[in-house]
This record gives C-alpha cells, structure tokens and sequence, in this order.
C-alpha cells in the first residue's frame, strides 16, 4: 500500500505542477496581449505606436515632420519602428521573467521568438540622427 500512496502523492504533486505552470503561461498570454511599446523622435513630431505582435499601430506626424523630404522622413518612421518592436522584445522578457520564468522551455521559446522577429537596433539606428 505504501508505494501506492507515494505514486499517487507524486501524481498529485506533478499535476499540480502542470496546473500551476499551465496557468502562469495563460497569464503570460494575457500580460503580452495587452502590450503596446511607442518610440518618438527627438523632436516629438514623429511618434509611432506597436501592438503586441510588432504592428503598427499608430503613427503620429505633426506639421514639423512633413518639412523633410519623402525618403528621410520613411526611414525615420521605419527607425522609429524597429526601436519601438525592440522595446517590445525587452517588455516581453520581462514579463516572462515574472510568469514562466526565463528558464522554462515556453519562456526561452517566447523570449527566442521576440528577439529574432525584432532585435535592438544597430548603433547608428539607436537615436534617429537628425537633429530634429
């Protein structure tokens, strides 16, 4: 009887497990659902918004932006984009820091797939150069 009782302790303690980390990924889920990451130029007339999956979601230009030309205004939205998908990345890291964890196979995975999709902008694109 004694090692019938021991399995079925072990069985109840491994589902419990599987319930607990079942419901921390359902959060993470949730947490990163509801996340949104905006990055602005200097001058604060360009100001892009991403949704949780990268996209964009708003671009704000104020009269000040339209005052370059067509080709250094797209790359400055584009820039501000990629800062504002890697900062996305970084948010999501640490939510799965404070769900799963960073060592669980979903946080590595979740964390993997973020930083592939949107890795920090190479130095030069860190800061728009422009002195606007």
């Amino acid at each position: 009887m004694h090692d019938a009782d021991a399995a079925e302790e072990w069985l109840d303690s491994w589902v419990a497990g599987v319930d607990a980390q079942a419901s921390r990924t359902v959060e993470l889920s949730r947490r990163v659902a509801a996340l949104t990451s905006s990055a602005r130029s200097r001058d604060g007339s360009i100001t892009v918004t991403v949704g949780s999956a990268g996209q964009l979601q708003s671009l704000d230009l104020d009269d000040s932006a339209l005052r370059t030309n067509g080709a250094d205004l797209s790359r400055l939205i584009m820039t501000l984009i990629g800062q504002a998908q890697a900062q996305l990345s970084e948010q999501v890291t640490e939510q799965v820091r404070q769900t799963v964890g960073l060592d669980t196979e979903t946080g590595q995975a979740v964390v993997h797939s973020y930083a592939t999709r949107f890795p920090a902008p190479a130095d030069e694109q860190r800061h728009d150069r422009r002195a606007w």
